[in-house]
């Protein structure tokens, strides 16, 4: 397909951003990288700084400035330095004027603001790309914060992204690098994340959803939406008072005690990761405020992260072997839900690297301890062995990244790995429990009665296709008398089973029939019979599970 003349603009502006950095190391570091403690060191690296990047972004647009945020919830794809510059990238962007707010507040809502509000700010507290916020008051006294959409901006993006999802497509087809990283389903994936926090619906539907989920944390705070004044474009919710915890001075933090708000911070996010697979995605210390009620509030609910019942369960035993130092059980947990090529893989190399890792953990003391850093680094390793592990656990590794970074502003002293051990470990309890609930018994009561109502139709069917000579077995390789003995046994022990069903069918209806001589209080003849079909069985289990064996 010819490109049109209103995309050559695009098309231009992202390949001249692509030539300065398609060989740049920035994009294809080595994972010694994120373990140099210096930062100055670290820059030294790279031919290109962390501010040269973020202000390259800037210039391409809007779209490529919340990319960029976006990448630096994405640590197995830049240095940590270029993370960070990411995550607080901002656009200079002019403020939207307040006629224009005025007007799509009353598209959006159908009320003039001077209706909705008591006051109203018209001086935004901030101007975003994506939407800028004013402070304002209800009529019924609520102090609230109003977040509205700059208009154009979703057409904007739809067409930036759209040009990227193409130049992505055709840039894994000619480069193995972007083959590795799955280039075009990284921008598919951001693509979907974006489009979703360009709709405010959801987002007042996020913040109600971790709002409950979060409701018996005390110290965490999750601002309510005020759903009558919430669109599309248009969010309103509690303001928050307080400050960000990267503005808390080390003087302030330590006339506090912090490590209630820390622990409830971090039993929070798991629970949201392991329990209810609905999780704030974005927890970088630039989103997370400490209030003067002492709380810690999570704002920027735009972005959050889905977890499924299988992957949630992954988490948690991944989060057990991780505590435990078991690198055998990791490296299979990871393997089981990544997606490989074997002929392409050095499988025994990948697990050598995953015990590597997980020993240099294991050697490490208890506060140093990184679980973030080392998911992180797990992925990065995978990925450059053509290995690729599920977003989800990039998700992961990035939150108790975020979880260091926060813990290490308020309490510096703070044994997170212990926290995490000791809630994963009452988490698993947890669900063990919930299993065994009345609900959850009567499903697996109701499968059992489906295999017993179903058996003896499978066996009969069995039985017939047998005497008809329909069975058929399929091997590579055929050692005739071999193959005809165990056959042989096969039908020996198909039959056994067929004749201990019967006995005991006969036992149980025998068992009705009124009888003088019992034992136990049951029919002598039948309970003989059971008895005969059970020693039989046990024989048959014996002659399995030992004999079987060494033949």
């Amino acid at each position: 397909m010819g490109l049109l003349p209103d995309q050559y603009d695009k098309y231009l502006r992202f390949f001249k951003f692509m030539l300065k950095y398609w060989n740049s190391d920035v994009f294809s570091y080595s994972e010694d990288g994120i373990n140099v403690t210096n930062s100055d060191d670290v820059v030294s690296k790279f031919d290109h700084t962390p501010e040269e990047l973020t202000e390259d972004l800037k210039k391409m647009g809007p779209t490529y400035v919340k990319l960029g945020q976006l990448l630096s919830t994405r640590p197995d794809l830049l240095p940590s330095h270029f993370m960070e510059a990411l995550a607080t990238l901002q656009d200079d962007v002019d403020e939207v004027e307040y006629e224009v707010v005025e007007e799509i507040f009353k598209e959006e809502i159908g009320l003039r603001i001077s209706k909705a509000f008591l006051s109203f700010d018209k001086t935004p507290l901030a101007s975003a790309s994506i939407g800028q916020v004013h402070k304002a008051i209800t009529h019924d006294g609520q102090l609230v914060a109003v977040k509205i959409q700059r208009p154009g901006i979703r057409k904007r993006f739809i067409e930036d992204l759209d040009t990227l999802m193409s130049l992505s497509e055709k840039a894994e087809k000619i480069s193995e690098v972007a083959r590795s990283y799955s280039l075009h389903s990284v921008i598919e994936e951001l693509r979907y994340i974006l489009l979703k926090e360009l709709d405010y619906n959801l987002e007042a539907q996020n913040l109600t959803r971790l709002k409950t989920n979060l409701k018996d944390f005390q110290h965490l705070f999750i601002p309510a939406p005020v759903m009558d004044y919430c669109s599309s474009r248009v969010l309103t919710m509690e303001f928050v008072e307080g400050s960000k915890v990267t503005k808390i001075s080390p003087l302030k933090s330590m006339g506090l005690d912090m490590e209630p708000l820390i622990d409830d911070l971090i039993k929070g996010y798991l629970k949201q990761i392991i329990v209810d697979g609905f999780a704030h995605a974005d927890p970088h210390p630039g989103n997370v405020y400490l209030t003067p009620n002492h709380q810690i509030a999570l704002m920027d609910a735009g972005m959050v992260a889905k977890f499924s019942d299988e992957m949630q369960e992954t988490i948690l035993k991944l989060m057990i072997g991780l505590s435990n130092y078991d690198d055998a059980r990791v490296s299979e947990l990871l393997l089981s839900i990544s997606e490989y090529d074997e002929k392409d893989v050095d499988l025994t190399l990948f697990r050598k690297n995953i015990a590597r890792k997980i020993q240099e953990s294991e050697n490490q003391i208890a506060k140093d301890l990184k679980t973030g850093r080392t998911l992180i680094e797990i992925n990065q390793m995978a990925a450059k062995q053509n290995i690729h592990i599920p977003v989800n656990l990039n998700v992961l590794g990035k939150i108790l990244l975020n979880m260091d970074q926060i813990v290490a502003t308020l309490t510096p002293e703070y044994d997170m790995q212990k926290t995490v051990k000791e809630y994963v470990k009452y988490l698993m309890q947890k669900k063990v429990k919930d299993n065994i609930k009345p609900g959850n018994l009567m499903e697996l009561f109701l499968e059992m009665k489906d295999l017993t109502e179903n058996l003896p139709f499978r066996l009969n069917k069995f039985s017939e296709n047998l005497a008809e000579n329909k069975i058929r077995i399929k091997v590579d390789t055929i050692d005739e008398e071999r193959f005809t003995d165990a056959f042989q046994k096969v039908a020996n022990r198909i039959t056994a089973g067929l004749i201990i069903a019967a006995l005991i069918m006969g036992a149980a209806l025998m068992a009705r029939i009124p009888s003088s001589w019992t034992i136990g209080g049951y029919p002598a003849f039948a309970f003989l019979l059971f008895v005969f079909a059970v020693l039989i069985g046990l024989f048959l289990l014996y002659q399995i599970l030992f004999k079987d064996k060494k033949e």
